[in-house]
């Protein structure tokens, strides 16, 4: 994918993260600058000012005289922005009013609709999934909450891709449903236990994930990974 030369250096930033969101650049994975450059079109300068962003945000990592590689998902950030995303999407759904937005209950609608068309792929899904969660915080009055909970769970996002590899998205299609439906009936309490039943579903099949591929989450002791090739080190 090429950004363009006279592309802003945030889309630039925004390219490479999706880039390893969507684990096109895997866990582990070495990172060269003019590689990186050249895919997008741009100079090393926004390269390299994106790569700090990202070892800011802790999906990029830096290791003096061995070189620059995608952060393995680290099980501690799974689990931070996990608790984040429950507190928040549960608190939301306490708030929801008596009198929901129609044009909003049809939106939900019709993606709960997209999720169930065959042939559906992990990514289109992820959207979808996206959508839904925001748009029930979007119900509840705290759409804005959403940037928050974006922000910090990028370590949990490709774990869910990872876990969404595992699941076939009907099911969390039907989870999807039955936290709608309980919002519908006006039972929160239902709606509550519905939603944190799916997110730790979504947790638990993580740590499936991480028994079966270790090599793609961090050590306990963060070590220093031993350059094996130009694509991957462990």
């Amino acid at each position: 994918m090429t950004v363009g030369k006279r592309t802003s250096r945030r889309a630039v930033y925004e390219a490479l993260r999706r880039k390893v969101l969507t684990l096109e650049l895997p866990p582990g994975a070495a990172l060269s600058e003019n590689e990186l450059a050249a895919s997008l079109g741009v100079s090393r300068t926004p390269i390299r000012e994106s790569l700090i962003l990202l070892v800011e945000e802790g999906l990029v990592q830096v290791f003096p005289q061995v070189g620059s590689f995608v952060s393995r998902v680290d099980p501690a950030r799974v689990a931070d922005a996990q608790f984040l995303r429950e507190a928040v999407e549960l608190a939301s759904l306490e708030d929801l009013p008596p009198a929901l937005d129609p044009d909003l209950i049809d939106e939900l609608r019709q993606n709960l609709a997209a999720q169930k068309a065959p042939g559906l792929d992990v990514e289109d899904f992820f959207a979808l999934d996206e959508e839904f969660h925001h748009g029930l915080l979007r119900l509840a009055g705290h759409g804005n909450a959403w940037a928050t909970v974006v922000s910090a769970k990028g370590h949990l996002d490709r774990a869910r891709r990872l876990g969404l590899q595992e699941t076939a998205p009907p099911d969390f299609a039907d989870q999807h449903l039955r936290i709608f439906d309980a919002v519908l009936a006006g039972n929160t309490e239902a709606a509550r236990d519905a939603m944190r039943g799916h997110l730790r579903a979504v947790f638990d099949d993580v740590e499936k994930i991480r028994e079966r591929l270790p090599q793609l989450f961090a050590a306990a002791n963060g070590s220093t990974p031993v350059r094996r090739n130009i694509v991957v080190w462990e």
